[in-house]
């Protein structure tokens, strides 16, 4: 696949300017020449051929001859909500994120992560969603939700057809306990990871991953109550980023299966 470029604003008519980063990349890292054709995308789902007209120092005008509408999104809608881990961990949660197809990323708050996506770390996990679109060939970008509530996240999610929380032990352990007369449903043992998990082929799957130290009981316990199912990811305690991308490329072979 060529080099691809990204226009922050939609692109229409015959014309178009590209500014910013992406105008930097193709001056003075490509060192572009008039006459060079280019491709580009806006988010819309369409992929745009262009020819550079004119080079500036902070901006390269082209002349669109071609669009075509190319689509590369999974055919369901994949949510994925998660605390987010720290620092660089991020980044890479978020780029193989873009890679699997996830529609929409919610970062998490609950009691055991404090939220971490400031305006800036925002802009950061943004700017890595174009940069793995380009990258891997999509033509919409993956939305990164402001963070918010688990709380919140279960009741905004209600009546969703398949909605899955990864939580090591968390069902298996709750199936065995009561706690004041509203305890975990003994049925609510976890999906095993082999096997078809209910639901998967819906229009649009929820799939959440706790932070560190996992979903607290009371937390799980919510989920259940409002129709999550719990899932297992295996015998092992897998990290943050790790547990979100393996859920998410488990669902997706799920789903397209045939």
């Amino acid at each position: 696949m060529a080099d691809r470029y990204f226009a922050d604003e939609p692109i229409s008519g015959d014309r178009l300017i590209l500014r910013g980063d992406e105008a930097h990349h193709l001056i003075h890292v490509m060192r572009v020449s008039r006459g060079a054709p280019v491709t580009v995308f806006d988010g819309s789902g369409a992929e745009f051929s262009t020819v550079v007209e004119g080079i500036g120092r902070t901006e390269v005008e082209m002349a669109v001859t071609a669009r075509q509408e190319i689509d590369r999104e999974l055919p369901f809608e994949l949510c994925l909500a998660v605390a987010l881990p720290k620092g660089d961990r991020q980044k890479w949660l978020v780029e193989k994120a873009v890679e699997l197809g996830v529609a929409r990323l919610v970062p998490l708050q609950t009691r055991r992560a404090v939220p971490q996506l400031g305006e800036q770390g925002f802009r950061r996990l943004r700017r890595t969603v174009v940069e793995a679109s380009k990258q891997c060939g999509r033509n919409r970008l993956m939305v990164i939700d402001r963070t918010e509530a688990w709380s919140e996240l279960v009741l905004d999610t209600a009546g969703e057809p398949c909605r899955l929380l990864a939580h090591p032990g968390g069902g298996e352990s709750g199936a065995r306990r009561v706690e004041g007369g509203t305890g975990w449903d003994p049925r609510s043992a976890p999906r095993p990871l082999v096997g078809e998990w209910p639901g998967v082929r819906a229009a649009r799957v929820f799939a959440a991953i706790g932070p560190e130290g996992g979903f607290t009981d009371e937390e799980v316990a919510s989920a259940l109550a409002a129709g999550w199912q719990v899932v297992d990811l295996g015998p092992r305690i897998l990290r943050i980023e790790t547990a979100a991308i393996f859920l998410a490329a488990r669902i997706v072979a799920q789903h397209v299966a045939r």
